[in-house]
């Protein structure tokens, strides 16, 4: 037992030793492993600051030659500062010195010209003084001879006197009267040229085409078909279409298109929209003629509207009114004497502007007295005088000025002109009426008559609305059937008719036709 026991004890004694030289290899390993981390510290450490101490020199050196480029630069500009100014005051020291020569210069002529004044002013005094001694004999030699003359004569002074400037004023008056007469000739001479000029160069200056009007529009027709559908069962859609748009309907052998003849534009052009609207359709039956009718109407006046802001644009007019447009879109389709007369306003308004310009004026006021100066032609029939006077309404009621009222109400001479921009408008709306091509004398009369047949017409009581068709040979006329009965319709037609017959000429007769209509219409809930 004691062996093992020696044996373990053994054991335990070298486990203890070598765990102690473990312990101090150990510590001796992790001695070197601190030592050699350490050194490499060291290293790294000395090897950064030996980096940023040649960054430091490097930037310093960068420093000095920054400085010595910045003190190049600055030396160089001061010498070229230095050069510039050198040879500014070498400029100067010239400029100086040819000053100093010219005054030289001058003043050498100066004393010449003082030489020669002196000599000039003694000349000057001794003339004065012989012109004082012969005056002297001249008062003299007159006060002698007036003596003489009273001598001579038997007239005292005053009376010759008298009589001197009596023929004095006889011959100024004699002058005066033929200078008077020259000057005016020749101021009537020079105005008729200066006008001439100013004509010709508005004229010029705008040139417009013209055209005239026709009284007939055709809308196309895709078949024979169609002609029969607008025609109706025993015509009933034609006269339906006839009535409601007051125009006539020619429909005849001709392949692929239907004719509508009226006097009046605006008329024509609701029947022309209105039957290509019904033919786009398809459904063509009196009811849908009337509701196509009436839808057209409304359109006519937005289209109207739109052609008078289109119009303002074009000639450069602000601040009208907007119940003016509407007015200004219906010239659109008025004629006169064959001339649409929106075209007339607009080259009028043109023309105005160019001689007012000519003439140191205001342009714009003129253009625009010049494109109202016809507006009162916009106005329908109903609206009673010349349309002169239903323009300067129109004009009032949208506040224009005094001088564009005055342009419109006088511009035919009905009132004297208060403005020259009347004068102007009157020029110019008969320049633009006198172009060869412009206006159509017998389109006017027609027109006009036909315009008188329905006036003749509507001047009834019951009269509700008249139509010439036909070219003024037939005359529709619907009268109001709560007022007038079927027996009174009979008298009314001969009553119109008597009237045409007797306050128009006309060629051929003319048909009075009256419509008088009772709808009764009710509704089924």
């Amino acid at each position: 037992m004691s062996l093992e026991i020696l044996a373990e004890i053994n054991g335990i004694v070298y486990a203890i030793f070598g765990a102690l030289a473990g312990v101090v290899l150990s510590y001796i390993v992790v001695n070197q492993q601190k030592k050699v981390a350490v050194e490499a510290i060291k290293t790294k450490s000395d090897a950064v600051v030996k980096e940023e101490k040649l960054k430091h020199e490097n930037q310093i050196k960068t420093a000095q030659l920054e400085n010595k480029t910045e003190m190049i630069q600055l030396r160089n500009e001061a010498e070229k500062d230095f050069d510039k100014t050198r040879r500014e005051l070498r400029d100067t020291e010239r400029d100086v010195a040819k000053r100093e020569t010219q005054i030289e210069r001058q003043t050498e002529s100066n004393n010449g010209k003082k030489r020669h004044l002196d000599s000039l002013e003694k000349k000057i005094s001794q003339k004065e003084q012989t012109l004082q001694g012969r005056e002297h004999e001249l008062d003299d030699i007159i006060a002698s001879q007036k003596s003489e003359l009273t001598k001579i004569s038997g007239l005292t002074k005053e009376d010759a006197h008298r009589i001197i400037l009596d023929k004095l004023e006889d011959d100024v008056k004699h002058e005066a009267s033929a200078l008077i007469e020259k000057h005016i000739n020749k101021a009537k001479e020079e105005a008729e040229r200066k006008s001439n000029d100013i004509i010709i160069n508005a004229l010029q200056r705008y040139a417009a085409s013209q055209t005239c009007e026709n009284t007939v529009s055709t809308v196309d027709i895709p078949d024979d078909d169609m002609k029969g559908r607008v025609i109706g069962r025993e015509g009933r859609n034609i006269r339906a279409f006839e009535k409601e748009t007051g125009v006539d309907v020619i429909i005849d052998d001709t392949p692929g298109m239907v004719v509508i003849s009226s006097f009046n534009p605006i008329r024509r052009e609701i029947a022309r929209i209105t039957l290509n609207k019904l033919i786009k359709d398809g459904r063509i039956h009196p009811t849908r003629i009337e509701e196509v009718v009436t839808e057209t109407i409304a359109e006519m006046d937005e289209k109207c509207t739109e052609i008078g802001k289109k119009v303002l644009l074009e000639v450069n007019i602000s601040g009208v009114n907007s119940k003016m447009l509407p007015y200004l879109g219906k010239l659109s389709y008025r004629t006169s004497y064959g001339q649409n007369i929106l075209r007339h306003s607009v080259e009028v308004a043109f023309l105005c502007q160019a001689m007012a310009e000519e003439l140191g004026l205001d342009g714009v006021m003129a253009r625009r007295a010049g494109l109202l100066h016809d507006i009162g032609k916009a106005a329908d029939q109903e609206e009673e005088g010349g349309h002169p006077e239903i323009g300067y309404q129109i004009g009032k009621r949208c506040n224009e000025g005094s001088e564009v009222l005055n342009a419109i109400q006088g511009h035919h001479g009905d009132v004297p002109a208060t403005s020259p921009y009347t004068a102007l408008v009157a020029a110019a709306d008969a320049m633009s009426a006198a172009r060869p091509g412009a206006r159509r004398e017998t389109m006017e009369r027609y027109i006009k008559r036909l315009e008188d047949l329905e006036s003749v017409a509507t001047s009834f009581d019951g009269a509700k609305s008249a139509y010439a068709i036909q070219a003024g040979r037939e005359v529709r006329v619907i009268v109001n059937p709560e007022s007038i009965d079927d027996a009174g319709a009979w008298k009314l037609a001969r009553d119109i008719a008597a009237k045409v017959q007797e306050e128009l000429t006309y060629p051929g007769e003319v048909k009075v036709t009256l419509l008088r209509e009772i709808r009764c219409i009710e509704y089924a809930r």
